[in-house]
């Protein structure tokens, strides 16, 4: 465990507020967080997945999805068990959402991997970047930072694939360090996006702004899924609103395969990624890759 770097002690009963991420969990005595991973022992919030590795791989790093950012290299890819959100076609739900089983507590699973050997790891592996990845990095901010402040004394590149929920302030401490990010937009409707994910999209969208603000490369994914956000209207925000900011954001457009709690939910049909394409292209983005086909 390693004591949380955000959050502030509530004067009620030894309370604490969460500001890692922006669902800004009030956290009671002996409780835990959303994300299930940061626990008030004694008034005190720890992350108590530091330094537990669930995953380790050598990706290429176009798999992140980055197709303008050291296009060819392999990236040194890294998790622990958690996610703030609970999207109900998540793809890694067997590690993103292990947390949530009732019998682990401070026993969390993982190899315990200090950040040092992960950097030497990278090293040794010949990887330029080692990619924060597959479940939420912004859950596991303490480990990840530690790791990105020797990676960069190494010259290595961090990466982070993120639904971006982080906090400002979050961002903040991580973006000295941070070189290219992915941000999963999922969805335009708000309420679709609470109902399926666990979260708004307005903080989304502001981090967005804000990571082209500060000069970090940044491509954004959606999934398509059927019935989510596969409607002319959302797939146009989106489009419009990445425009908005840079028409040389690439666009990742997936195909939504069924996965966990939507195993009902068809295959994204052709024609709706080919429409999503073609609105983009509209929107005049100049970089649209279509994903899953």
């Amino acid at each position: 465990m390693k004591e949380s770097i955000l959050y502030q002690k509530l004067t009620e009963e030894r309370k604490v507020q969460c500001n890692t991420c922006n669902h800004r969990c009030i956290i009671k005595v002996g409780e835990k967080g959303l994300c299930q991973v940061r626990k008030n022992i004694s008034g005190i919030l720890y992350a108590i997945n530091y330094e537990r590795t669930i995953s380790i791989a050598i990706d290429p790093i176009e798999k992140k999805p980055l197709y303008h950012f050291m296009p060819g290299t392999k990236t040194y890819s890294l998790a622990t068990i958690g996610c703030n959100l609970k999207c109900l076609w998540c793809q890694n739900w067997q590690i993103s959402q292990l947390q949530n089983n009732k019998q682990f507590d401070e026993d969390i699973p993982g190899e315990i991997i200090s950040a040092k050997e992960h950097v030497l790891s990278a090293i040794e592996h010949k990887c330029p970047s080692i990619s924060y990845t597959y479940t939420e990095p912004t859950i596991f901010l303490e480990y990840a930072l530690d790791i990105m402040k020797l990676a960069k004394e190494k010259g290595l590149k961090n990466i982070w694939v993120s639904n971006g929920y982080m906090t400002t302030e979050a961002l903040d401490l991580i973006n000295p360090y941070l070189d290219a990010i992915n941000v999963d937009l999922k969805a335009w409707d708000n309420d679709k996006s609470i109902k399926y994910c666990g979260a708004k999209v307005q903080p989304i969208l502001d981090n967005i702004k804000y990571l082209k603000n500060k000069k970090i490369h940044q491509e954004i994914t959606t999934l398509i899924v059927p019935g989510v956000n596969d409607d002319i209207e959302q797939l146009t925000n989106i489009a419009n609103f990445i425009a908005g900011i840079s028409k040389e954001i690439p666009w990742h457009i997936n195909r939504f395969y069924p996965a966990w709690k939507m195993m009902d939910t068809p295959i994204t049909p052709v024609e709706i990624m080919k429409k999503a394409e073609e609105i983009g292209i509209k929107a005049g983005l100049k970089n649209i890759h279509l994903g899953n086909l």
